[in-house]
């Protein structure tokens, strides 16, 4: 059934599916090739009780707005090349996430809320890395912490110079915490602040505006306040020159998900999740495609949301992220596949084939970044290839970004004996946050071992043809099977999981280093020790006294 609401007989559940037509925040318009996505939060809209999102101030709900609204410009609105983020607050672009919110949130929430921030904006930058789809900042008015995070991934910041109006990262001296979506390596890496200059930007709570602002790299321009509008618009359409977009594509639109959710399952058209709670595991069934896909661009288009690779991808998507957040005791999920190998080959051939329309390029984007979410989710992940399983191409990702993968052999019965299979989906179509492929990560981009499954791609591998190879964790026979993965399971769920956390998170990125694994690896060592430390959580924490008219107290000695 349809089922955009929160579930009240699991309440307090997060619902990350909305509409425009629900939006609380957000006003989103359309103008030709730019669109126009203007921050006005409801200080009366916040996801929890407890606090207001006074002076343009954010909390999950406002990101759950954002990141569907983005999805819908990609996919809806293929017309648009340029997207203007600013405000319709006087004075006020956004003043970052609410610290009342952060003050009476569970460290879990503050974390996972870090997370799907990190994500979104991230999704920003790689939509203008691959899909042609630029974004504009037009800091109309005060932009601190989250807010100029926001500003920051965009590919340009135009910053009103009206004396008043600055750009900063107050939570190292106000907060006792960091800037946590990215600010600290976007002004680095990103922008290439001096790092003297960004020492001091970090450290004071004012900002920085006007000229200065601009000298310092924090932003690419500024503007008068009556020149500001026209510059903003002439930009945009600067912008939007270079993209590829198309403008005269029909989008397609997004109706709501097919989702059942129960006690213990949620349940789409192409994903099931079973909640074992007395277990502490949750097994992800994902389905391959269930009738023959088009293999031209006008059946791709017919077809629309229902398309199967997209509607995977939405539909994996909204599992990983409720599991997340809905679900904190469930520690380790189980990846399963069901459905035709071929069939799914087939799709994927069809992806490869038409990668440069603009429909298909944005649904492999969409795949790209859900696969990734599985990446920097903080759960323990193993894959169980067993009979009947359709773990080939696209969907042997979701195999190889777990933590281990079991393949059952069946030596005596090759007919049922379950198969992988790798495509040519899985050497780069759809690489992760380093820009590897899973494949080069798993082998360390060495060439003999990426040769020798090259030269099996496209053929189904059994167990110990799988494990010869190097692509599965273990073989286990049938007489085996259940006792080896019954075992791993059971020593997994009772390990730490704070321990399990930092371990998964330094050995899923055995690669390259760069701007986007430095942001998730600051938010999941840095950020979340500083989360949990009295000087930013006590009884006089900088987070707890916030607008109380306390003074913090620290702890002054370095750890």
């Amino acid at each position: 059934m349809s089922d955009l609401s929160p579930v009240q007989s699991i309440a307090p559940r997060v619902d990350y599916q909305t509409h425009p037509s629900r939006y609380r925040h957000w006003k989103l318009t359309f103008d030709g090739p730019v669109a126009r996505l203007a921050a006005d939060f409801d200080e009366n809209g916040g996801l929890r009780p407890g606090y207001k999102l006074k002076l343009n101030s954010y909390d999950l709900g406002v990101d759950i707005e954002l990141n569907d609204a983005l999805q819908r410009v990609r996919f809806e609105h293929p017309e648009v090349r340029t997207v203007v983020v600013t405000s319709n607050k006087d004075k006020i672009f956004c003043s970052g996430a609410n610290i009342y919110m952060l003050g009476v949130s569970s460290h879990a929430w503050k974390v996972n809320f870090c997370k799907f921030t990190n994500e979104t904006r991230n999704g920003i930058e790689d939509s203008s890395a691959h899909s042609g789809l630029k974004f504009l900042a037009a800091v109309n008015g005060a932009c601190a912490g989250g807010g100029y995070e926001l500003a920051l991934a965009c590919d340009e910041i135009l910053l009103v110079d009206d004396r008043s109006s600055a750009v900063s990262l107050p939570e190292v001296p106000l907060l006792g915490v960091l800037p946590g979506t990215g600010g600290l390596t976007r002004v680095t890496d990103k922008r290439k602040v001096r790092h003297d200059l960004a020492d001091i930007f970090c450290t004071t709570t004012e900002g920085v505006r006007g000229q200065r602002a601009k000298d310092w790299r924090l932003v690419d321009d500024i503007a008068k306040p009556a020149q500001f509008a026209t510059r903003v618009q002439a930009r945009a359409l600067e912008l939007a020159e270079g993209s590829n977009r198309p403008a005269g594509e029909a989008g397609v639109a997004f109706p709501p998900l097919q989702r059942t959710v129960e006690t213990d399952a949620l349940a789409y058209t192409h994903v099931r999740v079973d909640i074992d709670r007395a277990k502490r595991v949750a097994s992800f069934l994902i389905r391959g495609p269930q009738a023959a896909v088009p293999t031209d661009v006008a059946g791709i288009v017919a077809q629309g949301a229902a398309w199967y690779p997209l509607a995977l991808a939405r539909d994996l998507e909204d599992a990983i992220l409720s599991m997340r957040t809905n679900e904190l005791d469930i520690g380790t999920w189980l990846i399963k596949t069901e459905g035709d190998a071929e069939g799914l080959l087939a799709s994927d051939a069809v992806l490869l084939a038409h990668q440069d329309h603009w429909l298909v390029r944005e649904t492999i984007g969409y795949l790209r970044r859900t696969f990734s979410r599985l990446d920097v989710s903080s759960r323990s992940l193993f894959a169980l290839v067993e009979p009947g399983s359709c773990f080939a191409g696209s969907l042997l990702e979701t195999a190889l970004a777990c933590d281990r993968i079991y393949h059952l052999a069946l030596p005596d019965d090759a007919a049922r004996a379950p198969k992988i299979t790798v495509g040519e989906a899985n050497f780069g179509l759809f690489p992760m946050a380093t820009g590897q492929s899973r494949l080069g990560r798993r082998f360390y981009d060495e060439a003999a071992a990426l040769d020798a499954v090259r030269a099996q791609a496209g053929k189904p591998l059994d167990a110990d043809a799988a494990f010869a190879l190097g692509l599965v964790t273990s073989n286990p026979d049938d007489i085996d099977w259940a006792d080896e993965t019954r075992i791993a399971i059971e020593e997994r769920v009772a390990m730490s999981p704070d321990a399990l956390t930092g371990m998964e998170a330094n050995l899923r990125f055995n690669g390259p280093e760069n701007m986007v694994t430095r942001v998730f690896g600051r938010l999941t060592a840095w950020q979340n020790w500083i989360f949990q430390r009295p000087n930013a959580v006590g009884e006089k924490g900088a987070l707890k006294v916030f607008g109380k008219g306390d003074k913090a107290v620290f702890d002054f000695n370095r750890v």
